[in-house]
């Protein structure tokens, strides 16, 4: 099936840095169109039966990343979805052309210091727990931008938006690429 095919599935696919909102955006998303919400690390989760922590603490960030691919492969068949990704999903080409099958690709980004605000709040993150998490934040977020950009049909910075501005505008967006697809 083509990438315009599966568009016309109404998908709608966050990426973006830890900490940039899509979780919480998605879930209102999907609440304000009757959607689905779905956080594709959830699904690793679940698919591993342990969280992510002691998946990157007994096996690795690899092993993470080839049950992550596994995770975004089994979403293949969903309709009317917001999904979440994990910040580190883009990072295989494999998983770039996954979300893009997905849906429509939003990617969300809030400023450096925005963001290590809310990343700071949890000790869940386990790419942070380095001597110094601020600057391993600064590396990730640098290191990882092109990848987002490559992925996404659209970039909202979430830093100064409230949740319900973001989510209109994502559902703007997301609207116009779906009644485009359809015009094709």
């Amino acid at each position: 099936m083509s990438e315009t095919a599966r568009n016309l599935r109404e998908n709608i696919v966050l990426v973006g840095f830890m900490g940039s909102g899509k979780s919480s955006i998605g879930r209102s998303i999907a609440k304000r169109l009757g959607y689905r919400f779905l956080d594709s690390d959830q699904v690793v989760i679940e698919r591993a039966g342990r969280p992510i922590a002691q998946i990157f603490a007994e096996e690795g960030e690899e092993k993470f990343r080839d049950l992550e691919t596994s995770a975004l492969a089994s979403l293949r068949e969903v309709e009317r979805c917001v999904i979440a990704t994990g910040g580190g999903a883009v990072l295989r080409e494999q998983n770039r052309r996954l979300l893009r099958e997905l849906g429509f690709v939003a990617c969300l980004k809030a400023s450096e210091e925005v963001i290590f605000k809310r990343v700071s709040r949890t000790n869940k993150r386990p790419l942070l727990r380095t001597e110094n998490p601020r600057e391993t934040l600064h590396q990730l977020l640098t290191a990882r931008q092109a990848a987002y950009e490559e992925t996404a049909q659209f970039t909202l910075d979430t830093t100064e938006m409230t949740q319900p501005e973001a989510a209109e505008t994502i559902m703007e967006e997301a609207r116009r690429a779906f009644m485009w697809n359809r015009a094709v």
